[in-house]
């Protein structure tokens, strides 16, 4: 049985893999924390992959056969796919905060993080770096379950809505994507800042 021919599958084996590599390098800089970052990391990539998709690709192409008169529409995309889509990316919203709330406990900066490097006797620069991106991933984690998903249910017939909330709806749901599409710019520059010493160095 191949596990490529399902996404459990293809999961399953790419945690096997991972398994693997570690165990052949003897587990060289793995430990629980490199652990925690590596979910995180995952996660991450999921919940962000998700967000672009939704801007740069669905949102877009919905208008394009919403316009299209004499095409299929994109009742397909809203039935099938927007529906999957947004568990992928709620989810893994969570479990990247989590993760994320996670690596910093262990490297015991959960505190100075959230207070931007400031709450000790002297400015801690790293924690400031990942602060402003775990304070960024938080305010994305908000806008994805108070904004983006209570709208969006309206918008896909989750819930029942008149016009005019399903209007309110989806502009409320699109400025929320915008606003964590741009916050996730400077949110990514911060994890890597922390990582690597600094923001451009």
């Amino acid at each position: 049985m191949n596990p490529l021919n399902s996404v459990a599958g293809t999961i399953t084996a790419g945690f096997v893999l991972a398994i693997v590599i570690a165990a052949a390098t003897a587990g060289i800089a793995f430990n629980a924390v490199s652990f925690i970052v590596w979910l995180h990391v995952l996660a991450g990539i999921t919940w962000i992959g998700l967000l672009y998709y939704f801007n740069f690709v669905q949102v877009p192409a919905l208008a394009e056969a919403i316009a299209d008169e004499g095409g299929p529409g994109g009742a397909g995309i809203t039935k099938y796919v927007a529906p999957r889509a947004l568990w992928w990316f709620r989810w893994g919203a969570v479990a990247t905060w989590l993760t994320g709330a996670a690596a910093l406990g262990h490297y015991g900066i959960f505190a100075d993080a959230f207070t931007l490097g400031l709450g000790g006797e002297t400015l801690n620069l790293q924690a400031m770096f990942i602060g402003i991106g775990a304070w960024l991933g938080t305010i994305m984690l908000f806008n994805v379950w108070v904004l983006i998903w209570p709208n969006q249910k309206k918008v896909l017939g989750i819930v029942e809505a008149s016009a005019d909330e399903v209007a309110k709806a989806k502009r409320v749901a699109l400025l929320a994507s915008r606003t964590n599409t741009m916050l996730s710019i400077p949110m990514l520059m911060s994890m890597v800042g922390y990582g690597h010493g600094g923001f451009f160095l």
